[in-house]
């Protein structure tokens, strides 16, 4: 387990003043990422290898967004290595120990010159010390889109919306599909299957499917094959 101490700042609250779920998403892609370069397989050890992770899903669940100034305790625990796969929770605490927030995530470790993927190395099965994964209800990794969807109008993908892979960021397309949700729409969990990659000017056309209680967000290419899906639960 691995876990730093934070405070909910302004520019990571959302209208109501609570930390937003893009925020939550960046706060546990950033605690693995300190994990890993404390440990000594961060990102200069895989660009040394060619090796990528790319995250092949999450499952976020929140049971309360806390508010601007709370203090936070951001965690992670690497549970699972077996093949090219790496699985690995995350959760959000209060001070007091009030559990916010909690994820699942799936993780592929891929040579990016080949493009195909690398089995775990040994030091890194050494290093992360897997634990016992979290307790919670654990959603299967593939999403099931309902029928019926709705082409929105397609948009191009920004510098801004990049990271250092040169990828859109995962925590991007969750706000771009945030984007399509009804007024007032309260979230409790957040799904998202990735199938691929996109990249700098890459066209995305969102295809939107709204229920009762949940909005699914295909964000395809222009062909209509997905880059992600997002599936959206309201409380």
């Amino acid at each position: 387990m691995y876990t730093f101490d934070s405070r909910v700042r302004y520019s990571e609250t959302g209208e109501d003043g609570l930390l937003s779920l893009p925020a939550i998403v960046d706060y546990f892609q950033d605690v693995s990422t300190f994990q890993s370069e404390d440990l000594g397989i961060g990102i200069d050890f895989l660009k040394e290898k060619d090796l990528l992770w790319v995250m092949s899903a999450w499952q976020v669940v929140v049971h309360r967004y806390p508010a601007l100034g709370e203090k936070i305790r951001i965690g992670t625990i690497p549970y699972e290595l077996r093949g090219f796969m790496g699985l690995r929770n995350f959760f959000m605490d209060t001070e007091d120990g009030e559990r916010l927030a909690q994820a699942n995530s799936v993780w592929s470790l891929i040579n990016h010159k080949k493009g195909v993927p690398v089995r775990v190395l040994p030091e890194m099965v050494e290093k992360y010390d897997v634990k016992e994964r979290l307790q919670m209800d654990y959603a299967p990794r593939k999403i099931a889109v309902p029928q019926g969807g709705i082409r929105q109008e397609p948009f191009r993908v920004e510098r801004q919306h990049l990271d250092g892979n040169h990828h859109v960021n995962n925590g991007q397309y969750i706000s771009m599909a945030m984007a399509y949700l009804p007024e007032n729409f309260a979230i409790r969990q957040m799904r998202a299957e990735y199938k691929k990659s996109a990249l700098l000017h890459d066209i995305v056309v969102p295809i939107i499917v709204t229920e009762a209680d949940r909005v699914t967000v295909s964000l395809c290419s222009e062909d209509e094959s997905p880059f992600v899906i997002v599936e959206l639960t309201g409380r």
